[in-house]
């Protein structure tokens, strides 16, 4: 920065450091267009280093009212709502008015951000000492930041209560105990199984022999060691497309998606068994439990059945198995018709059996 010419002084009585708390963008450039002083804010946003000396219109371009590239154009403009861009930043639109100083000592033009604060601030790193106290960005500047506190607040609260939603929604469709979906969750999933008629499935119902024992042995305690060991078996032995669900205190559901039909079922339902049966070491016990599966396949049914009915027919499946010994599985076999018994055996059978 250069001086303040005398003649200059002694008409408007500032010094150069005035000009500079007072106007921190103007610029004061001489009768032949190059700059005598220029404020610290420009300077810094003009990225160039000192300016004075420069020729003026090397760091500005007039474009409102009028593109003028000379000084006695740019003089005429004086008292004029201006609009101009700096060359090292053509995408931001400033404001800027001027005057002429008497004596032949050029122009002072003072430059603001105006709508374009929010985007100066963020690239060129201002702050609110690079502006006069009373230039109305600052005001801009003190709302931008509380409404961007205001958004990143809103922003941080939206996130908490779509978390606590989701968490939410997950404790409602899962077993507290288990991790595995909940009663809710597996009829929901079945059901959209049920209306997708190209989905082949197979639902499992797992009940946990001689789990009672263990409760009246060793505690309730282990009896939760030993469900939460089931769960943990269903999640590592089923496919990820697959889905597990305790409904009970120690009965379990099994959807099967893409099942081609009870062999593929017979195949699951023996390695769960031979799993569980391994000893869970609990305390100074072993503890002991077993499996009974009954299951039923879409395929099976010449008609969609509905959740109710297909439910009933694992749980027939699985009190079968029961009944046959416990540590087996039963595979629900849809009646059939008469006359396919006919084709089947040959046997004559009454009308209408």
């Amino acid at each position: 920065m250069i001086g303040l010419p005398p003649s200059l002084d002694r008409v408007i009585g500032l010094s150069g450091g005035a000009l500079d708390v007072l106007m921190p963008m103007h610029l004061w450039a001489d009768p032949e267009g190059r700059v005598v002083q220029a404020g610290p804010t420009l300077t810094k946003m003009a990225r160039r280093g000192p300016l004075a000396g420069l020729p003026l219109f090397r760091l500005i371009e007039l474009r409102r009212p009028s593109r003028v590239a000379t000084m006695p154009g740019l003089e005429a403009l004086a008292g004029q709502r201006l609009g101009l861009v700096l060359r090292n930043a053509p995408d931001l639109p400033l404001r800027g008015a001027l005057t002429t100083l008497p004596a032949g000592t050029g122009l002072i033009l003072d430059i603001s951000l105006g709508l374009s604060f929010a985007r100066a601030v963020s690239e060129f790193g201002l702050t609110l000492n690079d502006f006069s106290p009373c230039d109305q960005t600052v005001e801009l500047l003190y709302l931008h930041e509380a409404n961007s506190a205001t958004m990143a607040l809103s922003r941080h609260l939206s996130q908490r209560l779509d978390a606590a939603r989701a968490e939410a929604e997950a404790q409602a469709l899962s077993d507290p105990l288990t991790g595995l979906a909940n009663r809710r969750a597996m009829d929901a999933a079945i059901a959209r199984c049920l209306d997708d008629p190209t989905q082949d499935f197979g639902i499992m119902h797992l009940d946990l022999d001689l789990f009672k024992q263990v409760n009246d042995s060793f505690g309730h305690a282990a009896g939760d060691a030993v469900l939460e060991r089931v769960g943990a078996i269903l999640r590592h032995q089923l496919r990820q497309r697959d889905l597990a669900g305790r409904v009970g205190g120690d009965e379990f559901l099994v959807l099967l998606r893409d099942c081609a039909g009870r062999a593929e079922m017979e195949q699951v339902a023996a390695r769960l068994i031979a799993t569980i049966e391994e000893p869970l070491p609990f305390q100074d016990h072993l503890c002991r439990v077993s499996a009974s599966i009954g299951f039923a396949a879409s395929v099976d049914y010449p008609k969609r059945p509905d959740l109710t009915r297909l439910l009933a027919d694992a749980d027939a499946a699985l009190y079968a198995a029961k009944r046959a010994g416990r540590r087996r599985w039963a595979a629900h076999v849809p009646p059939v018709a008469p006359a396919a018994r006919r084709a089947a055996d040959g046997v004559a059978y009454p009308p209408g059996d």
